[in-house]
């Protein structure tokens, strides 16, 4: 694992933290002395280093729980409303933060090419953050400038949503012309936002834009898919120009940091900085506690098989039915599947256990791990509302011990290369370039390790704009999993019916004899603590999950676009609610 160059945040931090000045605390970003920072380099940049931490986020093991790619019901009825502080994004303290550093760095005396890579960064991030806010509730009040309590009108209105986009879009162009053209992975300041990472994320912002999520009207012909394929093109080329490529091995995308995918990454180093990653994916016996993400059975269904084909093609290689597949999942399964999830009795050599396999069955498996209701087994499972029978391998450290679970710093990837290609992609088949779309799919799809076949398709059938709009879908869900983006994306498209009204499941093994009859408990126990049982071993059963409580998701049409907290109208007035929440702003475009 390359661990190289990781240290200068953290330099800076450190720098920042023990400066002479009792009156600056970086523990404190809202409260410091702004005439000790604003013409000293080194505290800018440990300021904008917590401006970073504030806006970048870091790894997460159960973001997707808003999708069917891990158990739990997080949507469950009335989860988002007017009053609570569900799906708020409301992010102005961050956004005077921001407008702080542009206003006085540019006052201040430093040198210009300082304050200009300084100013770069800052706008990029106000650009980032308001996107999140126009993402969640469309146009939001866009501020420039700190503001003052006695002298400002403090009482503004929202913006519209076209004019946040204008207004995001602009910040992102002018930090375009400030940021540097591509920091070297080999620098020192590898980590910070640069033109290229600035780039990518307007053409993402602009494929946004394009989206039904703000033209529900007229979702897929409106004049916004040609500006954002101008934009997306020219991200993939200029980045693809600069030597940006899909890393070869899936795996190594995360586990391999700064790879040649790595557009923008979050630096992680222990024990500066850390993740909860490993700590959230492993089996309960192998962390700290208790998984808190778990892949569904729904979710192991749509994985393609080696072909690309999904198991229930009856044109493909490895067609099966239900039945069959339900006894045999685990088989020549497209190879993404295999490195992102892990199901009992396949090998797991976590905390570098040669030659071990996992083991989920209940009565068999340890106690922190088991999944199931077997009653031959004599115990009650206590998982059967957090778990489903699998865990997430996908970016897990394996060489951690179990003792060192919470020592996982690898490098949290924002933005790879992939994701740069699929939105250049998605939006040269929504301007009729159905050729550059399907080519993009097979590139994926190819460093997947998925067959090729005869045709060279890799198992795309799809030929219509309707048709490949779908496969890129698809393909998102599956070279994204666990990333945070399949709902996102689900919202983007106006497609969360997908979601809505479905339930969640998991599944059961129950080890068995050659012939089909149940194996005895204490023998399957004995014979696990040795590694012998395979996935063979066992037959399986599905199980709805979560085992109790609410176990149908709720995702009603209003949460397009998701409402003004009521105490934020409670304190401004002239800030509009949203129309499917009982007010009278429209966010679409």
């Amino acid at each position: 694992m390359m661990k190289k160059n990781k240290y200068l945040l953290f330099s800076i931090l450190a720098f920042f933290m023990f400066y002479s000045c009792d009156t600056l605390d970086i523990e404190n970003i809202y409260d410091y002395n702004a005439d000790l920072v604003w013409d000293d380099e080194s505290l800018v940049e440990a300021y904008m280093a917590n401006v970073y931490a504030e806006v970048m986020g870091n790894w997460s093991a159960t973001l997707d729980q808003k999708t069917q790619q891990l158990s739990g019901i997080h949507f469950y009825l009335d989860r988002v409303t007017i009053t609570n502080t569900q799906y708020k994004e409301w992010n102005y303290e961050t956004i005077r933060l921001i407008n702080e550093a542009i206003v006085n760095v540019d006052a201040g005396t430093l040198d210009q090419e300082v304050k200009d890579y300084i100013i770069g960064q800052a706008k990029f991030l106000r650009a980032y953050v308001y996107f999140n806010m126009v993402r969640y509730h469309g146009g939001v009040p866009y501020i420039t400038v700190p503001q003052d309590k006695d002298t400002d009108d403090l009482y503004v209105k929202r913006n519209s949503t076209a004019e946040c986009f204008d207004f995001i879009i602009k910040d992102l162009d002018e930090a375009i012309s400030l940021l540097p053209e591509q920091i070297s992975k080999s620098s020192t300041e590898f980590g910070k936002i640069d033109g290229c990472f600035a780039i990518a994320f307007k053409a993402k912002v602009l494929l946004y834009k394009a989206s039904p999520q703000f033209n529900p009207s007229n979702p897929w012909d409106n004049n916004y898919w040609k500006e954002a394929h101008t934009a997306n093109e020219t991200a993939y080329t200029k980045l693809k120009s600069l030597g940006y490529a899909l890393t070869p091995q899936y795996e190594d995308i995360f586990l391999v940091e700064k790879g040649p995918e790595v557009v923008f990454s979050v630096i992680n180093t222990y024990p500066n900085k850390t993740a909860n990653w490993d700590y959230g994916v492993r089996p309960g016996s192998e962390s700290r506690g208790p998984a808190s993400a778990c892949p569904t059975w729904e979710f192991i269904k749509e994985f393609p098989m080696k072909d690309g084909k999904l198991y229930e093609d009856p044109t493909g290689k490895y067609y099966k039915t239900d039945e069959e597949f339900l006894q045999s999942y685990w088989e020549n399964r497209d190879p993404r599947f295999n490195k992102s999830i892990v199901w009992n009795g396949s090998a797991y050599e976590v905390s570098n256990k040669s030659g071990n396999r996992q083991y989920t069955a209940l009565g068999i498996a340890d106690v922190l791990d088991d999944f199931g209701v077997n009653p031959v087994a004599n115990i009650n499972s206590t998982n059967l509302d957090r778990y489903s029978g699998f865990f997430v391998r996908k970016a897990s450290d394996l060489s951690l011990l179990q003792s060192e679970v919470q020592q996982y710093d690898i490098d949290f990837i924002v933005m790879r290369f992939a994701e740069v290609m699929l939105n250049y992609a998605e939006t040269a088949n929504e301007t009729g370039k159905q050729d550059v779309a399907l080519a993009i799919l097979k590139e994926i799809r190819e460093r997947a390790g998925i067959e090729a076949g005869d045709d060279g398709n890799y198992g795309i059938t799809a030929t219509t704009r309707e048709q490949i709009r779908e496969a890129i879908v698809a393909e998102r869900n599956i070279e994204f999993c666990f990333e945070d983006m399949r709902f996102w994306n689900l919202r983007r498209l106006r497609m969360l019916d997908v979601l809505d009204g479905t339930t969640k499941h998991g599944v059961e093994a129950i080890a068995i004899n050659a012939d089909g009859s149940e194996m005895p408990i204490a023998t399957a126990k004995e014979k696990a603590a040795n590694n012998e049982l395979t996935e063979e071993n066992f037959k399986y059963s599905t199980l709805q999950i979560p085992f109790t409580g609410v176990k149908v998701n709720s995702l009603p049409e209003k949460y397009y676009f998701f409402p003004i907290q009521q105490e934020v109208i409670d304190l401004n007035s002239n800030i509009e609610q949203n129309v499917d929440w009982g007010g009278t702003f429209d966010p679409t475009l």
